[in-house]
């Protein structure tokens, strides 16, 4: 198999900025992530998730981002797979070597986050693109626009019937946030049947509240801190690497950037690993 012939130390490079803008990603989103925990309704975090859905400028960052992700993975097949083949016949003998552990799993390590990235999207994202089932919540004032009104007038009678019926349930129930009041407690055929008759509701994905619901699965929350520790690892190694590849590192302070890539690891780490296990906890 031939693939493009690009310098590997170019490659390098390019994986390690690539990983770097992730690393800055990360921190932005376990941040973000501890909204969750505010006992407030889910005000702040439902606020966040609007805005993150509804600005354009984001809604562009979004798209970049994903082909970011795609890039580091392909650009780090495209490396192990020329470093492979550049020596095709392995050694006889195994050699000793002092390389950590944690930099001998990092396809490894990868290979599972990639997994629970696609897992992650189905839960999460692709409910926000319409591609899986979710929760809904719709703005109380959209109830109120004129361009609703106007669709519902224009629906067939029985159509604009049972999206009114929709608002009745007594299983419904309203939240305050920053950005206003939310009816909250819709299904995948609710949003549907909204979208079909009046658009301009304009259902979002109620994230707040799958979190709340999937955390409450001792199994997911396993399965999400087995994660974490992988992204632990893949991240310790990472850091370092990530400088020593750009040329910033040297023999004087290389213990200090190891140090400090740990730290950064462990507290990304601890800050997504405390949303799942508090959650889970009732907190």
């Amino acid at each position: 198999m031939d693939l493009p012939k690009i310098h590997s130390i170019s490659k390098k490079i390019l994986v390690a900025l690539v990983g770097a803008f992730l690393l800055i990603f990360l921190l932005f989103h376990a941040t973000a992530n501890l909204f969750v925990l505010r006992h407030d309704g889910g005000a702040w975090y439902s606020a966040f998730c609007h805005f993150m859905g509804s600005n354009y400028l984001v809604k562009i960052v979004e798209i970049l981002l994903l082909l970011i992700f795609a890039a580091h993975i392909c650009l780090t097949l495209w490396l192990t797979l020329t470093n492979r083949m550049a020596r095709p016949v392995r050694y006889h003998q195994r050699q000793r070597s002092k390389t950590g552990a944690n930099s001998k799993l990092m396809m490894w390590t990868g290979i599972l986050i990639f997994a629970f990235l696609v897992m992650h999207f189905c839960q999460f994202y692709f409910v926000k693109l319409g591609w899986v089932e979710g929760d809904y919540m719709v703005a109380s004032d959209n109830l109120q626009k004129i361009e609703v009104m106007q669709e519902m007038n224009n629906a067939p009678e029985e159509d604009a019937m049972a999206v009114a019926e929709l608002f009745n349930r007594p299983d419904l129930f309203e939240t305050s946030t920053a950005d206003g009041k939310y009816l909250r407690g819709f299904n995948y055929e609710d949003r549907q049947l909204m979208r079909r008759v009046a658009p301009s509701l304009d259902p979002e994905p109620d994230f707040y509240f799958m979190v709340r619901d999937l955390f409450h699965n001792p199994w997911m929350v396993l399965l999400y801190l087995i994660t974490f520790v992988a992204l632990f690892m893949h991240m310790s190694h990472a850091f370092p690497s990530a400088f020593q590849t750009l040329g910033l590192a040297n023999y004087k302070y290389a213990r200090a950037i190891d140090i400090c890539g740990w730290a950064y690891a462990v507290l990304i780490c601890l800050m997504f690993a405390v949303v799942p296990v508090a959650v889970f906890l009732g907190c």
